[in-house]
Protein backbone atom coordinates (compact mmCIF):
# COMPACT_ATOMS: atom_id res chain seq x y z
CA UNK A 1 0.00 0.00 0.00
CA UNK A 2 1.37 3.24 -1.12
CA UNK A 3 0.13 6.53 0.64
CA UNK A 4 0.96 10.65 0.58
CA UNK A 5 4.39 10.44 2.42
CA UNK A 6 5.69 7.50 -0.39
CA UNK A 7 4.74 9.79 -3.30
CA UNK A 8 6.87 12.68 -4.52
CA UNK A 9 5.04 13.54 -7.95
CA UNK A 10 1.96 12.78 -9.39
CA UNK A 11 1.50 12.24 -13.30
CA UNK A 12 -1.24 14.14 -14.84
CA UNK A 13 -3.55 13.71 -18.12
CA UNK A 14 -1.88 14.69 -21.66
CA UNK A 15 -3.72 16.32 -24.14
CA UNK A 16 -2.29 13.83 -26.75
CA UNK A 17 0.70 11.24 -27.48
CA UNK A 18 1.86 12.53 -30.97
CA UNK A 19 4.02 15.61 -30.48
CA UNK A 20 2.90 17.90 -33.28
CA UNK A 21 -0.12 17.89 -31.19
CA UNK A 22 1.61 18.67 -28.10
CA UNK A 23 3.00 21.35 -29.98
CA UNK A 24 -0.21 22.71 -30.81
CA UNK A 25 -1.33 22.76 -27.95
CA UNK A 26 1.47 24.68 -26.34
CA UNK A 27 0.67 27.40 -28.96
CA UNK A 28 -2.97 27.18 -28.01
CA UNK A 29 -2.82 27.54 -24.36
CA UNK A 30 0.19 30.03 -24.99
CA UNK A 31 -2.20 32.32 -27.09
CA UNK A 32 -4.78 31.63 -24.18
CA UNK A 33 -3.00 33.00 -21.71
CA UNK A 34 -1.96 36.35 -23.77
CA UNK A 35 -4.95 36.77 -24.52
CA UNK A 36 -6.38 36.49 -20.79
CA UNK A 37 -3.31 38.54 -20.07
CA UNK A 38 -4.05 41.48 -22.36
CA UNK A 39 -7.81 41.49 -21.68
CA UNK A 40 -7.62 41.34 -18.10
CA UNK A 41 -4.41 43.38 -17.99
CA UNK A 42 -6.29 46.63 -19.85
CA UNK A 43 -9.39 46.22 -17.69
CA UNK A 44 -7.57 46.38 -14.64
CA UNK A 45 -4.98 49.55 -15.77
CA UNK A 46 -8.67 51.32 -17.31
CA UNK A 47 -9.86 51.07 -13.48
CA UNK A 48 -6.87 51.88 -12.12
CA UNK A 49 -6.33 55.11 -14.33
CA UNK A 50 -10.00 56.53 -14.56
CA UNK A 51 -11.02 57.84 -11.55
CA UNK A 52 -15.07 57.47 -13.32
CA UNK A 53 -14.83 54.10 -12.79
CA UNK A 54 -14.11 54.18 -9.10
CA UNK A 55 -17.14 53.04 -8.28
CA UNK A 56 -18.33 49.56 -6.49
CA UNK A 57 -18.67 47.61 -9.52
CA UNK A 58 -16.11 48.62 -10.87
CA UNK A 59 -14.13 48.09 -7.65
CA UNK A 60 -15.63 44.20 -7.79
CA UNK A 61 -14.77 44.06 -11.36
CA UNK A 62 -11.28 44.98 -10.76
CA UNK A 63 -10.82 41.78 -8.08
CA UNK A 64 -12.20 39.42 -10.82
CA UNK A 65 -9.88 40.51 -13.29
CA UNK A 66 -6.66 39.88 -10.96
CA UNK A 67 -8.25 36.49 -9.77
CA UNK A 68 -8.97 35.90 -13.56
CA UNK A 69 -4.90 36.31 -14.11
CA UNK A 70 -3.95 34.56 -10.97
CA UNK A 71 -6.24 31.01 -11.94
CA UNK A 72 -5.20 31.10 -15.15
CA UNK A 73 -1.21 30.94 -13.79
CA UNK A 74 -2.42 28.07 -11.32
CA UNK A 75 -2.95 25.50 -14.09
CA UNK A 76 -1.45 26.72 -17.52
CA UNK A 77 1.89 27.67 -17.16
CA UNK A 78 2.85 24.04 -16.04
CA UNK A 79 0.49 22.54 -18.61
CA UNK A 80 2.00 24.56 -21.69
CA UNK A 81 5.41 23.34 -20.15
CA UNK A 82 4.13 19.47 -20.16
CA UNK A 83 3.18 19.82 -23.47
CA UNK A 84 6.78 21.77 -24.75
CA UNK A 85 9.13 19.24 -23.07
CA UNK A 86 7.12 15.94 -23.31
CA UNK A 87 6.39 15.52 -19.75
CA UNK A 88 3.58 14.41 -17.66
CA UNK A 89 4.70 14.59 -13.84
CA UNK A 90 4.07 17.59 -11.07
CA UNK A 91 6.28 17.20 -8.20
CA UNK A 92 4.14 16.38 -4.98
CA UNK A 93 4.73 19.63 -3.50
CA UNK A 94 3.69 21.26 -7.07
CA UNK A 95 0.78 19.73 -6.87
CA UNK A 96 -0.16 21.17 -3.49
CA UNK A 97 0.40 24.13 -4.34
CA UNK A 98 -1.48 24.11 -7.26
CA UNK A 99 -4.34 22.69 -6.45
CA UNK A 100 -4.43 24.97 -2.57
CA UNK A 101 -3.84 28.52 -4.79
CA UNK A 102 -6.57 27.40 -7.38
CA UNK A 103 -9.45 26.17 -4.49
CA UNK A 104 -8.41 29.67 -2.92
CA UNK A 105 -8.82 31.43 -6.00
CA UNK A 106 -11.94 29.42 -7.56
CA UNK A 107 -13.93 30.04 -4.14
CA UNK A 108 -13.14 33.28 -3.67
CA UNK A 109 -14.35 34.15 -6.88
CA UNK A 110 -17.43 32.77 -6.28
CA UNK A 111 -17.52 34.95 -3.10
CA UNK A 112 -17.35 37.87 -5.36
CA UNK A 113 -19.54 36.97 -7.66
CA UNK A 114 -22.52 36.95 -4.69
CA UNK A 115 -20.65 40.62 -4.00
CA UNK A 116 -21.59 41.69 -7.37
CA UNK A 117 -25.17 40.69 -7.53
CA UNK A 118 -25.47 41.91 -4.40
CA UNK A 119 -23.54 45.28 -5.86
CA UNK A 120 -26.18 45.23 -8.51
CA UNK A 121 -29.49 44.30 -6.25
CA UNK A 122 -28.66 47.37 -4.33
CA UNK A 123 -27.73 49.91 -7.34
CA UNK A 124 -31.43 48.90 -8.97
CA UNK A 125 -33.67 47.36 -6.20
CA UNK A 126 -32.43 50.65 -3.42
CA UNK A 127 -30.89 53.21 -5.54
CA UNK A 128 -31.39 56.05 -2.92
CA UNK A 129 -28.98 54.02 -0.19
CA UNK A 130 -26.83 52.83 -2.67
CA UNK A 131 -24.04 54.96 -0.82
CA UNK A 132 -24.92 53.98 2.54
CA UNK A 133 -25.39 50.23 1.84
CA UNK A 134 -21.61 50.16 -0.64
CA UNK A 135 -19.88 52.74 0.60
CA UNK A 136 -15.61 52.78 -0.45
CA UNK A 137 -14.97 50.93 3.29
CA UNK A 138 -17.41 48.44 2.91
CA UNK A 139 -16.44 47.87 -0.27
CA UNK A 140 -12.99 47.05 0.81
CA UNK A 141 -14.53 44.91 3.82
CA UNK A 142 -16.33 42.86 1.74
CA UNK A 143 -13.78 42.53 -1.19
CA UNK A 144 -11.40 41.13 2.08
CA UNK A 145 -14.16 39.10 3.48
CA UNK A 146 -14.10 37.23 0.27
CA UNK A 147 -10.42 36.76 -0.07
CA UNK A 148 -10.40 35.19 3.56
CA UNK A 149 -13.15 32.88 2.78
CA UNK A 150 -11.70 31.47 0.29
CA UNK A 151 -8.29 31.02 1.95
CA UNK A 152 -9.49 29.45 4.52
CA UNK A 153 -11.74 27.12 2.51
CA UNK A 154 -8.87 26.35 0.60
CA UNK A 155 -6.43 26.10 3.57
CA UNK A 156 -9.12 23.85 5.25
CA UNK A 157 -9.18 21.36 2.48
CA UNK A 158 -5.98 21.10 0.91
CA UNK A 159 -4.62 20.11 4.34
CA UNK A 160 -7.33 17.61 4.75
CA UNK A 161 -7.20 15.84 1.07
CA UNK A 162 -3.20 15.72 1.30
CA UNK A 163 -3.61 13.98 4.76
CA UNK A 164 -5.51 11.46 2.94
CA UNK A 165 -3.19 7.73 2.58
CA UNK A 166 -2.97 6.92 -1.20
CA UNK A 167 -3.61 3.02 -1.82
CA UNK A 168 -4.16 3.40 -6.24
CA UNK A 169 -1.29 5.13 -7.32
CA UNK A 170 -0.16 8.89 -8.55
CA UNK A 171 -1.74 9.10 -12.03
CA UNK A 172 -4.43 11.94 -12.66
CA UNK A 173 -7.28 11.69 -15.21
CA UNK A 174 -6.67 15.79 -15.14
CA UNK A 175 -3.81 18.21 -17.23
CA UNK A 176 -3.79 20.16 -13.23
CA UNK A 177 -4.35 18.65 -9.71
CA UNK A 178 -8.13 19.47 -8.28
CA UNK A 179 -9.73 17.75 -4.80
CA UNK A 180 -11.60 14.97 -6.95
CA UNK A 181 -8.93 13.62 -8.63
CA UNK A 182 -6.76 13.58 -5.27
CA UNK A 183 -9.91 11.54 -3.67
CA UNK A 184 -9.99 8.88 -6.28
CA UNK A 185 -6.04 7.68 -5.38
CA UNK A 186 -6.99 8.17 -1.28
CA UNK A 187 -7.55 4.55 0.33
CA UNK A 188 -11.71 3.72 -0.16
CA UNK A 189 -12.21 4.46 3.90
CA UNK A 190 -10.38 7.30 4.10
CA UNK A 191 -12.40 9.28 0.94
CA UNK A 192 -15.22 9.86 3.00
CA UNK A 193 -13.79 12.41 5.77
CA UNK A 194 -13.15 14.70 3.42
CA UNK A 195 -16.29 13.87 1.03
CA UNK A 196 -18.22 14.63 4.42
CA UNK A 197 -16.26 17.87 4.72
CA UNK A 198 -16.76 18.67 1.18
CA UNK A 199 -20.63 18.74 1.88
CA UNK A 200 -20.44 20.99 5.06
CA UNK A 201 -18.23 23.67 3.65
CA UNK A 202 -20.70 23.54 0.43
CA UNK A 203 -23.27 25.46 2.71
CA UNK A 204 -21.61 28.64 2.53
CA UNK A 205 -21.65 27.94 -1.69
CA UNK A 206 -25.32 27.18 -1.65
CA UNK A 207 -26.63 30.03 0.47
CA UNK A 208 -24.53 32.56 -2.26
CA UNK A 209 -26.16 30.65 -4.95
CA UNK A 210 -29.69 30.95 -3.38
CA UNK A 211 -28.63 35.19 -2.80
CA UNK A 212 -27.45 35.25 -6.01
CA UNK A 213 -31.12 33.62 -7.27
CA UNK A 214 -33.14 35.40 -5.07
CA UNK A 215 -30.93 38.96 -6.11
CA UNK A 216 -31.38 38.12 -10.17
CA UNK A 217 -35.09 37.90 -9.07
CA UNK A 218 -35.45 41.10 -7.71
CA UNK A 219 -33.49 42.96 -10.00
CA UNK A 220 -35.92 41.13 -12.89
CA UNK A 221 -39.35 42.35 -11.04
CA UNK A 222 -37.96 45.93 -10.57
CA UNK A 223 -36.87 46.12 -14.24
CA UNK A 224 -39.56 44.86 -15.56
CA UNK A 225 -42.14 47.81 -13.82
CA UNK A 226 -39.49 50.49 -15.06
CA UNK A 227 -41.51 52.58 -17.89
CA UNK A 228 -38.46 54.17 -20.26
CA UNK A 229 -36.81 51.37 -22.35
CA UNK A 230 -33.59 53.02 -22.07
CA UNK A 231 -34.12 52.30 -18.27
CA UNK A 232 -34.35 48.71 -19.32
CA UNK A 233 -31.62 48.63 -21.75
CA UNK A 234 -29.24 50.82 -18.90
CA UNK A 235 -29.87 48.41 -16.22
CA UNK A 236 -29.31 44.92 -18.70
CA UNK A 237 -26.24 46.37 -20.05
CA UNK A 238 -24.44 46.08 -16.53
CA UNK A 239 -26.91 43.11 -15.15
CA UNK A 240 -26.82 40.60 -18.17
CA UNK A 241 -23.04 40.72 -18.36
CA UNK A 242 -22.93 39.16 -14.66
CA UNK A 243 -25.27 36.35 -14.90
CA UNK A 244 -23.74 34.91 -18.09
CA UNK A 245 -20.11 34.87 -16.01
CA UNK A 246 -22.18 33.43 -13.11
CA UNK A 247 -23.98 31.09 -15.28
CA UNK A 248 -20.90 29.77 -17.21
CA UNK A 249 -18.53 29.65 -13.68
CA UNK A 250 -21.54 27.53 -11.91
CA UNK A 251 -22.82 25.62 -14.70
CA UNK A 252 -19.25 24.33 -15.59
CA UNK A 253 -17.66 24.00 -12.08
CA UNK A 254 -21.61 21.93 -10.89
CA UNK A 255 -20.66 19.64 -13.48
CA UNK A 256 -16.82 19.04 -12.82
CA UNK A 257 -17.12 18.04 -8.84
CA UNK A 258 -21.24 16.42 -9.17
CA UNK A 259 -21.02 14.07 -12.59
CA UNK A 260 -21.87 11.03 -12.06
CA UNK A 261 -19.26 8.86 -12.27
CA UNK A 262 -20.75 6.54 -14.91
CA UNK A 263 -19.91 9.18 -17.60
CA UNK A 264 -16.00 10.51 -16.97
CA UNK A 265 -13.32 9.97 -19.26
CA UNK A 266 -10.32 11.85 -19.01
CA UNK A 267 -11.76 13.42 -22.89
CA UNK A 268 -14.62 14.93 -20.94
CA UNK A 269 -12.84 15.86 -18.16
CA UNK A 270 -10.32 17.99 -20.13
CA UNK A 271 -13.16 19.01 -22.02
CA UNK A 272 -14.56 20.57 -18.85
CA UNK A 273 -12.08 21.68 -16.57
CA UNK A 274 -10.47 24.03 -19.95
CA UNK A 275 -14.20 25.29 -19.38
CA UNK A 276 -14.10 26.25 -15.90
CA UNK A 277 -10.55 26.69 -15.54
CA UNK A 278 -9.17 28.07 -18.43
CA UNK A 279 -12.01 29.59 -20.51
CA UNK A 280 -13.89 32.44 -17.93
CA UNK A 281 -10.69 34.27 -17.65
CA UNK A 282 -10.69 34.88 -21.43
CA UNK A 283 -14.22 35.76 -22.11
CA UNK A 284 -14.90 37.90 -19.04
CA UNK A 285 -13.61 41.15 -19.72
CA UNK A 286 -15.41 40.59 -22.97
CA UNK A 287 -18.25 40.09 -21.47
CA UNK A 288 -18.43 42.49 -19.12
CA UNK A 289 -16.89 45.35 -21.71
CA UNK A 290 -19.39 44.52 -24.87
CA UNK A 291 -22.54 45.81 -23.48
CA UNK A 292 -21.23 48.16 -21.26
CA UNK A 293 -20.87 51.80 -22.95
CA UNK A 294 -19.04 53.18 -19.57
CA UNK A 295 -16.28 50.67 -19.43
CA UNK A 296 -16.13 50.85 -23.24
CA UNK A 297 -15.60 54.54 -23.50
CA UNK A 298 -12.85 54.64 -20.76
CA UNK A 299 -11.34 51.75 -22.64
CA UNK A 300 -11.15 53.73 -25.72
CA UNK A 301 -9.92 56.94 -24.39
CA UNK A 302 -7.31 54.54 -22.60
CA UNK A 303 -5.33 53.40 -25.85
CA UNK A 304 -6.36 56.50 -27.49
CA UNK A 305 -4.26 58.46 -24.38
CA UNK A 306 -1.14 55.75 -24.64
CA UNK A 307 -0.76 55.80 -28.41
CA UNK A 308 -1.23 59.90 -28.68
CA UNK A 309 1.80 60.23 -26.31
CA UNK A 310 4.98 61.55 -28.03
Amino acid sequence: MSNSSSITQFLLLAFADRRELQLLHFWLFLGTCLAALLANGLIITTIACDHHLHTPMYFFLLNLSLLDLASMSTTVPKAMANSLWDTRDISYWGCVTQLFFLSFLLSTEFYLLTLMSYDRYVAICKPLHYGTLLGSRACVHMAAAAWGSGFLYSLLHTTNTFSLPLCHGNVLDQFFCEIPQILKLSCSHFYLREFGLLAFSAFPFFVCFVFIVVSYVQIFRTVLRIPSEQGWHKTFSTCLPHLAVVSLFLTTGIFTYMKPLSISSPSLNLVVSFLYSVVPPVVNPFIYSMRNQELKGALRKLVTDVFQQP
